[in-house]
């Protein structure tokens, strides 16, 4: 097999090869058919994320060994599987739930992987899907597909998921327009999904015009350049009654959307952070509390939630996110793209092309 790896922090990915794995146990070997570039993939490539202020969280600190194979939005197709691996079977078409736990823990037992205080998340602690083949570790995180093209669904494999878990947070989803930080793959799906998911309409927040103009297109009530002086006016004035928004998912997570999500907020308004761009916020505490605002992250999502965007998408259709594929060997030309923000929405690896 040939697989696409992290073999040191910051500099570009290595072309490896090794012999294609046998699935033991309840593993099932998958094929992979197309794999999703995530902004993600940066911040694991250069083996941190910045907590502002100078400060790093050093992801081999936190059990990232190296080399690791990157790639954590994948669908393949399954060529083998171990004698435990039920109700799967060779030919199957299936997307990956890359956020695997110890399978122990009390949040695993939920099916909370994604709590787990020691994932080992596809592509991230174990190897993903930027190889021609893949190992999944138990039938119960691969969910069949159908007819969906696999380009168009191997992103649901995390800005779906973690889109979709973010909205389901909104309790003002239906009621109130949301203000979504972010126009990019991750914002376009949340976007998509929003609509999917009978929301009342979506104020989208960037700081590429060309992006905005997509997420109009794909929907959006109304768009705001962030770089504006005014842009938090902006924002505020788009609301109900011109008091602020009830709901903002920042899709972006630095320090000056932060600022600009924490401050569009109504009185009892929300403010989700979602993006792990980096940086800090500094907010003063009496107003918290007074103005009765609260602040949540929201990482990833359940396999319950797997389960039920798969529905939904079933159900509703694919959110209308633009998708490019490129061959696998282009993977290190397409981190630089997104590096300087020329992606808009996804691209997605074709492995097996």
């Amino acid at each position: 097999m040939r697989m696409f790896q992290v073999c040191t922090c910051g500099q570009p990915l290595q072309l490896n090869e090794a012999p294609t794995p046998q699935p033991k146990g309840t593993e099932v070997l998958l094929k992979v058919i197309a794999a999703g570039v995530c902004h993600s993939d940066l911040h694991l490539a250069d083996g941190y994320f910045d907590l502002g202020g100078g400060k790093r969280m050093s992801l081999e600190d936190r059990g990232m060994k190296l080399p690791i194979t990157l790639g954590h939005e994948n669908v393949g197709e399954v060529v083998a599987v171990g004698p435990d691996a039920k109700n799967v079977k060779v030919g199957d078409r299936l997307l990956a739930d890359p956020w695997i736990g110890c399978g122990q823990c009390a949040a695993c037992q939920r099916g909370e992987d994604f709590l787990c205080r020691a994932m080992r998340s596809l592509g991230v602690f174990s190897n993903g899907g930027y190889a021609t083949h893949m190992i999944v570790p138990h039938p119960r995180y691969l969910f069949a597909i159908g007819d969906l093209p696999p380009e168009r669904a191997a992103p649901l494999a995390c800005s779906g998921i973690t889109t979709y878990s973010a909205l389901k947070k909104v309790a003002t989803l239906k009621s109130e327009p949301t203000v979504i930080i972010g126009a990019g793959g991750l914002g376009l799906m949340c976007l998509g999904l929003h609509k999917a998911m009978g929301g009342h309409s979506a104020i989208v927040v960037d700081i590429d015009d060309a992006k905005l103009a997509v997420a109009k297109k794909a929907g959006a009530k109304a768009t705001v350049n962030a770089k504006a002086a005014d842009a938090v006016q902006q924002i505020m004035k788009l609301t109900s009654e011109g008091a602020g928004a009830w709901a903002v998912i920042d899709l972006v997570g630095s320090s000056a959307s932060a600022r600009m999500g924490y401050d569009s907020l109504v009185k009892g308004g929300k403010y989700v952070i979602v993006g792990l761009y980096g940086g800090d916020l500094t907010v003063s505490l009496p107003p918290i509390p007074m103005r009765a605002l609260t602040i949540q992250g929201s990482y990833l999502g359940s396999l319950a939630e797997m389960k039920e965007l798969m529905e939904l998408v079933r159900a509703k259709g694919l959110p209308d996110v633009p998708v490019t594929t490129r061959p696998l060997d282009d993977v290190n030309v397409v981190h630089s793209d997104l590096r300087a923000g020329k992606v808009v929405g996804r691209v997605v690896l074709m492995p097996a092309a």
